[in-house]
């Protein structure tokens, strides 16, 4: 796959990425915000994903009613996500009509309307999003988890935010948070697709360019050092099976230790992707843990994961209890494999398999235009685009060794914290 793209800063400084791809006539366009959750401050929370909300909710140019139409229209697709660490925006269209998409964006990241009706509405819309999400045992159990794993750090709040806090937030505190972080110096924009370079650069200056920078504030914020061991949480509602997670401190997304992380995933669990919108999957029936805690007859599924974040994480191992089985045997099953890996026991053979499914991952989440121009933005976030086109010599690099140190320096069960979600 190719990795080639270019990279130009605006005088006002905007970041733009783009890649060339003539594979189809079809052009991915994404803006990039940096701030998310992790912005926030008490008695906010949840603020970036609802002004995220209101970014749908019109300009004088662009009414509400007209934003998807007109995409649609054109055989495009829009949509937008808020995440720990930013807010994105992207429009996938036929190449001919990607000045929709520029015009549209530029439009919205200085004159969303924010009109208090709307406002009004959407606090409906958002509160209801939290009170279904809060009817769901995983959502709690990450919420209760995540509350003790982050005792400090804003990534323990969830993404949408404490009811108490969208009660109160006003269409002023909205309207200021959008002018304080919506500026084309804390914006990176990408583009993959079937455009000239030069061309591209003409419409973006033409669009963007005239857009005022912004002072974006800035937040002490300090990373969380590794999990201190307490007893299990315990989460109960109504559900058909017993759920249990068990989290460790990850390293931080540009932390070199996220590529030895990546193959150890795939170790225990199987390899899972990075890319939060990326197609495939690559079957986990050989990993380690499928082994021991399926086969075995202790769970009925088991699956394992991380994301790359700004500051340090978690990686997380989840399984459903079979029925009439100690969770604690879950948990000493894991603790005994891990100490296994500690104590270097992977072969050449398994550590090649778990590169190669790890590779596969890779491709998957590539494999359309959309996931390209995803990429480029994504990994600016906490990264570089570096990160994403040096990803798979990096994955080629990690050994042995560097998997074992990484697992004794993070994964003891001294560092590990237990969540079980019951009747």
């Amino acid at each position: 796959m190719d990795m080639i793209y270019t990279k130009h800063i605006l005088d006002n400084g905007l970041t733009v990425l783009l890649k060339e791809i003539h594979t189809a006539p079809v052009i991915s366009h994404w803006i990039w915000y940096r701030v998310g959750s992790r912005n926030e401050l008490p008695g906010k929370t949840g603020i970036s994903h609802w002004v995220e909300h209101m970014q749908y909710k019109g300009t004088r140019k662009y009414s509400s009613e007209t934003l998807d139409r007109l995409v649609s229209r054109q055989g495009g697709h829009m949509n937008g996500f808020t995440y720990l660490d930013w807010t994105a925006f992207y429009e996938t269209m036929p190449a001919d009509k990607i000045g929709l998409a520029i015009e549209m964006e530029a439009d919205r990241m200085t004159n969303s309307l924010f009109d208090p009706s709307e406002v009004e509405s959407e606090r409906m819309v958002v509160i209801s999003e939290l009170e279904g999400q809060e009817n769901e045992p995983t959502f709690r159990l990450n919420k209760a988890i995540r509350r003790t794993a982050f005792p400090n750090h804003p990534y323990g709040t969830e993404i949408i935010g404490k009811k108490e806090d969208l009660l109160k937030i006003t269409r002023d505190d909205l309207y200021d948070h959008y002018r304080k972080y919506y500026v084309p110096n804390n914006a990176v924009l990408t583009l993959a697709g079937d455009f000239d370079t030069d061309e591209m650069m003409r419409s973006i200056e033409k669009a963007y360019g005239s857009i005022t920078p912004g002072k974006v504030p800035e937040h002490d914020i300090q990373p969380e050092g590794l999990i201190s061991a307490a007893a299990p949480l315990e989460e109960h509602g109504p559900c058909d099976i017993t759920a249990m997670q068990m989290v460790w401190r990850a390293p931080a997304g540009n932390d070199p230790d996220i590529f030895p992380l990546t193959i150890l995933d795939s170790i225990l669990s199987g390899p899972s992707s990075l890319n939060m919108f990326g197609k495939g999957s690559v079957a986990n029936r050989t990993s380690r843990l499928y082994q021991k805690l399926v086969k075995s007859g202790l769970a009925v599924g088991i699956g394992g994961g991380f994301v790359t974040t700004i500051d340090p994480y978690i990686y997380t191992i989840s399984a459903y209890v079979l029925p009439g089985k100690d969770p604690a045997e879950i948990t000493e099953t894991v603790h005994k494999e891990i100490d296994t890996i500690i104590h270097g026991g992977i072969s050449e053979e398994e550590m090649s398999k778990a590169r190669k499914q790890a590779r596969a991952m890779f491709a998957y989440s590539c494999e359309n235009i959309t996931n390209q121009a995803y990429w480029l933005g994504y990994s600016s976030m906490f990264a570089d685009p570096s990160w994403y086109t040096n990803y798979l010599e990096n994955l080629e690099k990690v050994t042995i060794e560097d998997i074992c140190r990484l697992a004794a320096a993070y994964f003891r069960p001294e560092n590990c914290l237990t969540g079980i979600y019951s009747k």
